[in-house]
């Protein structure tokens, strides 16, 4: 009986203090630890003048700098395909082989001929000044041993084009031929195909209007030209190719079908990254701007009535703030009102930031966060070897 009692007294003092814990306090203030969710952590930057490049992203296509088409130049039968597709080969590498046989029997037919009449030549000069020939037949004889080097020429050129060679350097392709293929029969086969891929062009074109609205930004002094013209190249995964491009040719009329200018520039390509054909975007600097607001494309947002970002008041406070947007530079709006320096704005975390909401600002660039960061790799990097030195104890 009597330890039945003492659970039962034991119990109801656990329940009076759950009761007690759980109800409010005589100044109606909640308990410790009873608040709301805290703050939601978003990265902001400080808003900044400052002197940046006005880019341009347009669509373009790679095209090699030089594309050989080989054909055969001779008539005959491919004997030997002597290249390995796809391989880089050099000018004058061997790459197919037709037939010789004709055309060795050929050489050798007019090398005799062109003897026998460079002979002949010879004894109508020795002839003549003793008059033992006429004017009329020395002259005959030169003639003769003209067309006999000429037709040696001729069947010299076919031997040699029986070995057809690589015309130029570069990849080449895929045999468009096969062993045992009579080729040059009436026309001039194609065989295979070569592509010079260093340096490697891209072809794009920009609207007559972009470049009137830039050549008017910097007339009316808004932008000015900038000190070189700088080409770089977006992959179709996003990223920015590691070498920068120069541009070759910019024409100075307007394609009449489609309002826009033709423009090309060349990018190195040692490593044949990019291939002949390719889709890519090409973002191009053409002017400059000092003192310009520029902010992350990320932290724009917009709605009905524009474009807006979100500022934080002294409090940490979000508030939508409108704006006007320009040109770009890179991945980032040029802003042109609405927005002054100093003011912070969210940057990521835009869905965690609500209007009229309280957040903790980071600002992954300033010396407090850099060391927060450093601080926090230096505790991950130090707990292993404490637990370890705990486990030896």
């Amino acid at each position: 009986m009597f330890p039945s009692r003492f659970h039962k007294l034991v119990l109801c003092s656990v329940a009076l203090a759950s009761l007690a814990a759980c109800s409010p306090s005589p100044d109606n203030k909640p308990p410790a630890g009873a608040g709301g969710p805290p703050p939601a952590e978003v990265n902001v930057m400080t808003v900044k003048a400052a002197s940046v490049d006005l880019t341009t992203d347009l669509p373009g296509r790679l095209q090699a700098v030089r594309t050989a088409q080989v054909r055969a130049r001779v008539e005959g039968m491919v004997d030997k395909i002597l290249f390995k597709e796809g391989a880089d080969i050099t000018a004058g590498a061997p790459l197919f082989q037709i037939d010789p046989r004709a055309y060795r029997a050929a050489l050798d037919a007019a090398r005799a001929d062109a003897q026998a009449a460079d002979q002949v030549l010879q004894r109508s000069q020795a002839l003549l000044s003793a008059r033992g020939v006429s004017q009329q037949e020395y002259e005959a004889a030169q003639t003769r041993a003209k067309q006999a080097q000429a037709a040696l020429a001729k069947a010299t050129i076919d031997y040699e084009n029986a070995m057809t060679t690589a015309p130029i350097s570069g990849r080449v392709g895929h045999a468009l031929v096969t062993e045992g293929t009579l080729v040059g029969r009436g026309d001039a086969t194609p065989l295979v195909t070569i592509d010079q891929m260093d340096p490697i062009y891209v072809n794009f074109n920009q609207s007559e209007s972009e470049l009137f609205g830039l050549r008017q930004s910097i007339k009316q002094g808004r932008a000015k030209v900038g000190a070189s013209l700088n080409v770089q190249l977006l992959l179709p995964d996003g990223s920015v190719y590691a070498q920068s491009g120069k541009l070759r040719l910019s024409e100075q009329t307007v394609d009449v079908n489609t309002g826009n200018v033709f423009l090309r520039a060349e990018f190195p390509n040692p490593q044949r990254e990019l291939l002949p054909g390719s889709f890519v975007r090409v973002r191009i600097s053409q002017a400059r701007m000092d003192q310009a607001i520029a902010v992350p494309q990320r932290a724009v947002q917009m709605n009905s009535n524009g474009a807006y970002v979100l500022s934080l008041t002294p409090d940490n406070k979000v508030v939508p703030t409108p704006i006007q947007i320009g040109p770009m530079s890179g991945d980032l709006w040029v802003v042109t009102g609405g927005l002054s320096e100093g003011t912070r704005i969210v940057v990521d975390g835009v869905q965690k930031a609500k209007p009229g909401a309280t957040v903790k600002p980071v600002d992954p660039a300033s010396p407090a966060a850099s060391a927060a960061s450093a601080s926090m790799l230096a505790s991950s990097a130090a707990a292993p070897a404490s637990a370890t030195s705990q486990q030896g104890r």
